[in-house]
This record gives C-alpha cells, sequence and structure tokens, in this order.
C-alpha cells in the first residue's frame, strides 16, 4: 500500500505540467478570442473572410462535416491536435447545435480509437504515443474494476488523449467508459461551441466566461482527481 501511495505521489509534477499547460493554451485561446471579439474592425474583418467562404463550405457540406469530424477524433488520440481553433469557422458554416454534434461525434470516435490501441496493440504503443509524461502509470491505479465514478472524473481531469489509452491497456470496460467519455465530452463539447458562438456574435463577456468556467473545472477535476488517488 505504501509503494502504491509513493508511485502516485511520484507521477504528480508530470501531470501538473500538462494539465496547467492544457489550461494555459485554453487561457490563451479565450484571450485572443474575447480581443478579437472586442475589435468591431477584426471582427468585421473576421466575419467577412468567413462569410466568403460560405459558399465554398455549403458547396461541400457532407466532405466538410467528415472532416471535421475526423479532426476532432484526431484531436482526441494526439496531445498536439485541437480543433478549437476551427470552431468558429463551423459554428458560423454549420450552426451551433450541429458543431457541438458533430465534434461530440468526432471526440467519441477518437476516443473509442485510443481505447482500441491500448487494448489491443499493447503498453509499448501506448508509451509511445504518451511518452513525455507520467500518465501511463495510471495503469498501477485502475483496473478492469475501476469505479465508474473515478473513470468519469478521469474523463474530466485528464487530457482526452490520456483516459482512452490507460482504460483500454488495463482492460476496463468499453460500455462504461464510452458511457463516461460520452457524458464527459457532452458537456465539453457544448462549453466550447458556446465559446465560439460566443465570438461569432461578438459576446466577448460569454467568451470570457465559458473560458474561465473551463479552465476552472478542469483544473479542479484534476486535483479532485489527485486528492482521491492519494
Amino acid at each position: 500500500m505504501e509503494r502504491a501511495i509513493v508511485i502516485r505521489r511520484a507521477t504528480l509534477p508530470a501531470q501538473h505540467r500538462v494539465v496547467w499547460r492544457r489550461a494555459a493554451v485554453l487561457g490563451v485561446l479565450t484571450l485572443a478570442l474575447a480581443a478579437l471579439a472586442s475589435s468591431k474592425a477584426l471582427h468585421s474583418a473576421l466575419i467577412e473572410v468567413l462569410a466568403a467562404s460560405e459558399d465554398l463550405i455549403a458547396g461541400h457540406a457532407i466532405y466538410g462535416m467528415l472532416l471535421f469530424v475526423l479532426l476532432a477524433a484526431f484531436s482526441a488520440m494526439l496531445a498536439f491536435m485541437s480543433v478549437a481553433v476551427i470552431l468558429p469557422v463551423a459554428v458560423f458554416a454549420w450552426g451551433s447545435v450541429a458543431t457541438a454534434a458533430l465534434l461530440w461525434i468526432g471526440w467519441l470516435l477518437g476516443g473509442a480509437c485510443s481505447y482500441a490501441i491500448g487494448r489491443y496493440v499493447g503498453r509499448g504503443m501506448v508509451k509511445w504515443l504518451i511518452a513525455g509524461n507520467a500518465f501511463h502509470r495510471l495503469e498501477n491505479h485502475l483496473g478492469p474494476g475501476s469505479p465508474f465514478g473515478l473513470v468519469l472524473l478521469l474523463q474530466f481531469a485528464l487530457p482526452s488523449e490520456i483516459p482512452g489509452y490507460v482504460l483500454g491497456l488495463v482492460r476496463y470496460s468499453f460500455l462504461k467508459y464510452l458511457l463516461a467519455l460520452s457524458l464527459a465530452e457532452l458537456l465539453f463539447a457544448a462549453a466550447m461551441v458556446s465559446l465560439g458562438a460566443g465570438f461569432i456574435e461578438q459576446r466577448t463577456g460569454a467568451v470570457l466566461g465559458f473560458g474561465i468556467v473551463l479552465v476552472l473545472f478542469g483544473l479542479a477535476a484534476f486535483y479532485r482527481l489527485r486528492n482521491r488517488l492519494s
């Protein structure tokens, strides 16, 4: 038991770096969107660019949606990818509801693929995919019988590319994992799309509000997870 606690505490510095880096990226994105939304000249120029590309997007609607779903899926599997930067384009072209649905489907697809890689490809691939941090040591804390509440907290607390690989590796129930993933990503998809819609509608306060809530929620979930594992 004492050895397990030591292992858990040893992983925390790497966890802090990754979680705080995610929070910093989201914070910078929020501030950038808020700054652009608060400038009438810049916002108008960007909206004109989006409007000019609307015909092109509409003419290839199916392919555009498929590409967006694939980008969302890859962003759920790879730490260096993010679909957040093109959310305003998607919201402008398809509206908030459709964009949230596509984003959610893409994230579920990416999560399912990461789970399959963890379960069927094995530890070597997982360690390569998430190299540079200690999250792969979560396999020491998780197993097939892990409580659903802990797995759901894991989804809220950690970057989306981590839980699927680890839970697949420890052979956690795929259906339970998919349920936890669905609940967590539904919340994040709604929040991220609201952030993009706030920018389109030039509601600076809404952009800042949603961004701050997302950052604080993610940090709070991480520290709750840390305390639970400790």
